[in-house]
């Protein structure tokens, strides 16, 4: 196992009818944006209970988040944040809407010139406003972490950036606020969750059999809840299931100690950037052809991974990882998932060509070995 230094400042706050303690995790003193999305939080009760919990408190609100937040809406946050004074922000939404507020938190205090130049460039986020969450929508773990990906509509660039000053003071999951989602998002959800998992987990063997058990744990965890919550939305045991498989796929746990490889994301992004595909459907896309491509360094992984999580019996590693990836794309076509790129109509050498030529622009190298390189994203897009 590497060496590592791990922080989490986030509390959780797990349960049923949990959002009224709100009124006890922020301060009366503060002065509070509330940031959500498109409207839902007021048609599934949740905006109720939040004005409830902050009743006679300092509010100002902020909607509108994008499903992929764009910098230009948030840039406006931005700007009602310091017109404002706001003092704390609660994002009340799914992972675009924590993101997206991540940003407006870090960017409300940037003391750069632009700073789109957080994402673009890097630029150290030396300060953010406080933030806590209210989950609507289980899949990114964007709840408990510090990072955040945000989309420029301006440029066609979907960008992460990530800072321990982003992290939430407080996630609130209620699951029961969930049962109410269209099963298209809870689908992705699944598969979210399942593949940030699987980019931590299917690299190369480092000696760290705990954090392989605890992967594999939310993997199957993920393969026996999922179809119930998608068969039956008001399972609220299989729904919490999922919730908290989601909040610990990326809390930073499983990373810790391991090498990491996030190409499948990146790559995912640049199909979402492009081609408008929800950011779930591009990791499906993606994975399969992504790992075969690079079957001889992940290998040994994805036989244990077939082995342990898939239960399949076959000592030869190079047939036991076929077998793990196509019970993959299986699994994923259960819940309704396609896995191709012709599924949604996006040319695959179109794909390649216009992806390959972002990377090289950017002199990417993709992976855990920093392997992926322009040329090989395009040879992986050309199999999707």
């Amino acid at each position: 196992m590497q060496d590592f230094t791990y922080r989490n400042p986030t509390r959780i706050v797990f349960g049923k009818g949990t959002i009224a303690r709100l009124k006890e995790l922020i301060s009366p003193e503060e002065r509070v944006l509330i940031t959500c999305g498109g409207g839902s939080i007021r048609k599934n009760g949740v905006y109720d209970q939040v004005q409830q919990a902050l009743s006679r408190r300092d509010l100002l609100e902020f909607g509108g988040i994008q499903p992929n937040p764009l910098y230009e809406t948030l840039m406006k946050a931005v700007k009602l944040v310091k017109q404002g004074r706001v003092t704390f922000l609660l994002a009340v939404g799914g992972g675009s809407v924590l993101d997206g507020t991540k940003f407006i938190a870090a960017a409300a205090r940037f003391d750069g010139l632009d700073p789109w130049d957080i994402l673009a460039k890097g630029a150290p986020v030396k300060a953010a406003l406080p933030l806590g969450t209210v989950l609507t929508l289980p899949a990114t773990g964007s709840e408990s972490n510090g990072f955040a990906v945000i989309s420029r509509q301006e440029t066609g660039e979907k960008l992460a950036f990530g800072s321990e000053a982003c992290y939430p003071q407080f996630a609130i999951l209620d699951p029961a606020v969930t049962l109410s989602l269209p099963p298209s998002q809870v689908r992705n959800g699944i598969v979210d969750g399942f593949m940030h998992v699987l980019e931590q987990y299917i690299t190369y063997r480092v000696n760290a059999p705990l954090q392989d058990r605890q992967a594999e744990a939310i993997l199957k965890t993920l393969v026996e809840e999922g179809p119930k919550t998608l068969a039956n939305s008001q399972d609220y045991d299989a729904r919490a299931n999922l919730v908290w498989s989601a909040t610990q796929a990326l809390n930073g746990w499983l990373g810790q100690g391991v090498p990491q490889d996030w190409s499948t994301h990146m790559i995912g992004h640049e199909l979402t950037a492009f081609f408008g595909i929800a950011h779930a459907e591009s990791l499906a896309i993606v994975m399969p052809s992504l790992f075969r491509h690079q079957m001889t360094r992940k290998r040994a992984k994805l036989a244990q991974f077939a082995r342990r999580v898939w239960d399949v019996n076959e000592a030869d590693d190079s047939k036991a990882a076929e077998i793990a990836l196509a019970r993959t794309e299986d699994f994923f076509h259960s819940l309704g998932m396609k896995t191709r790129l012709a599924d949604y109509g996006i040319p695959a050498r179109e794909a390649a060509a216009r992806i390959s030529a972002r990377f090289r622009e950017r002199g990417l190298k993709l992976g855990e070995h920093q392997a992926i390189d322009a040329g090989a994203a395009a040879e992986i897009l050309a199999t999707c």
